[in-house]
């Protein structure tokens, strides 16, 4: 099987469902492979963190995406996402960035503990009743995805009234960063990008008109203050970013975690011991079960290379993190979900200039919520046969089933 037909098998729905023999096929064609006219695969965990890292290798902007698909402006989703640190390059990339990291600090994450950890117990409250009589409980609705949408507005500074908005709109819009998109499904996308272009419209507004200490006052600021350093199309698209990024990840990576916990019951008792950290737990999880699978790059100069293959000008390097994190030339007996691993770094969150700014945050959640889900539920169980949502890039749960008592 050659790099093309690697690709042409992950977009199956049952290579969408699980991809990870197809990986174990992929890493005997070495870290890297072609993958028909224009694409290279990065499979190997060095191969897929050097081109991550080097300059030469940059995102698609909107610019490029427009010369090569005319249609492309035509979809506000996708040019939301465009206008978004996502798809930048510097120097814009750097200057938003830096934006964005002085309010999204390291302090400001670990100043959330407290309301994270009150959000998981109301949570677990809630599921507490609702399973009482020992009925199934869906955790993907019922926490996983309530967690990070409260989490990261109360960062951002969304009212609690309106917190309960975004889920289905994030879903829809999360459609545009697939690898391949169904042009029905970009149309549901696009009313989601205007929808929630809007709402921070309104939201953005207001915190001018009556600041608070949040992401949104703080941004709005800068940009009501120097539009050369920000402008308002880029406030806008980088807050849905940061709300739609802040939970989808988070919540696939809640959702992977306890379903390999019912897989794996000696590591859940040995979470319930203290034997295994939940930062231990959730560092496996994320390079066993990414949240994200896939990211790609664009070659922007002359003379890359991919390993020892040529990269020429404008070719596409899909970097297949979901693979990298299962190299067996990185990882002893890849296959085995082993939160005793030490020196794992997984590149479930990239590498290099485009590293996700929230990865703290995930983790914190995570960590947070696997030691009290855990010891608020000593008998939980599966309720019943989980969903797989139908995805590729973005790697997670539809529903998953629990019972509480």
């Amino acid at each position: 099987m050659d790099g093309a037909a690697i690709v042409e098998h992950l977009l199956t729905s049952e290579g969408r469902a699980d991809p990870y023999p197809l990986y174990a096929r992929a890493h005997e064609l070495g870290g890297a492979a072609p993958a028909g006219p224009g694409f290279l695969l990065a499979l190997g965990h060095g191969t897929a963190d050097r081109v991550l890292r080097t300059p030469g290798f940059g995102v698609a902007t909107p610019e490029m995406q427009a010369g090569l698909a005319p249609e492309f402006a035509e979809h506000s989703s996708l040019d939301l996402f465009g206008r978004s640190i996502l798809e930048r390059e510097a120097p814009d990339h750097a200057r938003v960035r830096s934006l964005i990291a002085s309010v999204f600090t390291a302090r400001r994450v670990a100043a959330l503990r407290p309301a994270v950890e009150a959000a998981v117990a109301g949570l677990l409250d809630e599921m507490a009743g609702a399973g009482a009589d020992g009925s199934p409980v869906d955790f993907m609705d019922a926490f996983a995805h309530r967690l990070p949408v409260g989490v990261i507005c109360e960062l951002l500074g969304v009212p609690e009234g309106d917190r309960h908005l975004f889920r289905g709109l994030a879903a829809d819009l999360t459609v545009a960063l697939e690898f391949v998109q169904d042009a029905a499904e970009l149309d549901v996308a696009d009313e989601a990008a205007d929808e929630l272009a809007g709402y921070f419209t309104g939201l953005v507004a207001e915190r001018l008109r009556h600041p608070q200490d949040d992401l949104v006052t703080d941004l709005a600021r800068i940009a009501a203050d120097d539009p050369a350093r920000l402008t308002g199309r880029e406030l806008l698209a980088n807050l849905v970013l940061l709300l739609v990024a802040g939970f989808e990840t988070t919540t696939n990576l809640l959702g992977n975690g306890l379903a390999l916990l019912f897989r794996h019951p000696g590591t859940a008792a040995a979470l319930r011991t203290g034997a295994l950290s939940p930062a231990a737990f959730t560092e496996e999880v994320l390079r066993y079960d990414a949240p994200v699978q896939l990211t790609s790059r664009i070659a922007l100069a002359e003379g890359l290379t991919v390993d020892d293959l040529p990269a020429p000008p404008g070719s596409t390097v899909l970097v297949m993190i979901g693979a990298a994190n299962h190299d067996p030339a990185r990882y002893d007996r890849p296959e085995v979900f082993d939160p005793t691993r030490t020196g794992s770094q997984p590149l479930s969150f990239g590498a290099g200039p485009h590293f996700c700014l929230g990865s703290r945050l995930a983790r914190l959640e995570s960590e947070i919520a696997v030691a009290a889900v855990l010891d608020r539920f000593p008998r939980l169980a599966p309720g019943g046969v989980p969903t797989r949502r139908d995805r590729l890039v973005l790697r997670g749960y539809e529903t998953l089933p629990v019972t509480v008592r």
